[in-house]
Formats: C-alpha cells, sequence, structure tokens
C-alpha cells in the first residue's frame, strides 16, 4: 500500500482525524475484520492523547507525525511526539476492580495500548516518543 503520513496539531480537536485516517488506511484492505480495526483505532487515540500531553508543555508548535503502513498480514502505525519523553518501563495495569484505582485518574493508556495491539513498542527519551504498534489481520495466540 505504501505509507501513509499526517502530520497534526497537538490539540485534542485532532484526535479524531487520526482515528478517522488509520481506520481508513487499515479498511483499505477488506479482509481486516472490524474488531481488529477497532482495537486499532482505540490504541492509536490512547497513543495519540498521549503525545497531544507531551506537547502541552512545549513552547514550540510542534506537531504528532502518525505514520501508516498496511502490509499484506498486518498495519503498523507510529505515533511520533517531540515532547519531554517519559520512563516507558510502566508497570503492569492495576487491577480495575481494586479501591485504589479509583483514585488514579492517568496512566491505562500504555497498558490498554499493548493489550489491545498485537504489538507494541515505545521508545522515549528527552527528545519525544515514538509508539509502534502492529495489529494482524487475525489476532495472534
Amino acid at each position: 500500500m505504501g505509507e501513509v503520513r499526517l502530520e497534526i496539531p497537538a490539540r485534542p480537536e485532532y484526535l479524531g482525524l487520526a482515528r478517522q485516517v488509520v481506520a481508513a488506511a487499515a479498511a483499505v484492505e477488506p479482509t481486516f475484520r472490524d474488531e481488529r480495526i477497532d482495537a486499532l483505532r482505540i490504541a492509536v487515540s490512547e497513543a495519540t492523547t498521549n503525545a497531544i500531553e507531551a506537547h502541552a508543555d512545549l513552547d514550540r508548535d510542534e506537531r504528532i507525525v502518525i505514520r501508516c503502513n498496511l502490509e499484506d498480514d498486518q498495519i503498523e502505525v507510529e505515533v511520533v511526539d517531540r515532547g519531554t519523553g517519559f520512563d516507558a518501563d510502566l508497570p503492569a495495569m492495576p487491577d480495575p476492580t481494586g479501591a485504589d484505582r479509583l483514585e488514579q485518574e492517568h496512566g491505562l493508556g500504555l497498558p490498554l495500548i499493548r493489550v489491545l495491539a498485537d504489538e507494541a513498542e515505545i521508545r522515549s527519551d528527552e527528545g519525544g516518543t515514538a509508539v509502534r504498534l502492529v495489529v494482524y489481520r487475525s489476532p495472534r495466540s
């Protein structure tokens, strides 16, 4: 298919556009099931939301770059921001029924990405963060 590249301002109102472009890129391959595209859409939404938040404290107008590559049996998406980075070695997702979870408002995006994507790689340093997601046409066991 080739690469689809989208650059968006780091503003929440562009989140829907990112989801639509990625879902449309995946839908080009008619054998991608809707539930696989939905998983990808949510994972990209989480990664893009994190990128928007990473740009909130920047004094410059940097854009978020979203790249999609559709291959025979998978779609690969990379979301890249120019924020200050973070420690990508996060603990496992907390128990959603635990009482302490009710006090936590943030922090589930990356664990959710790791559950929804068949492959997820996060690279982060002081120059920004790149989240690479791969969703296969059929879920891998």
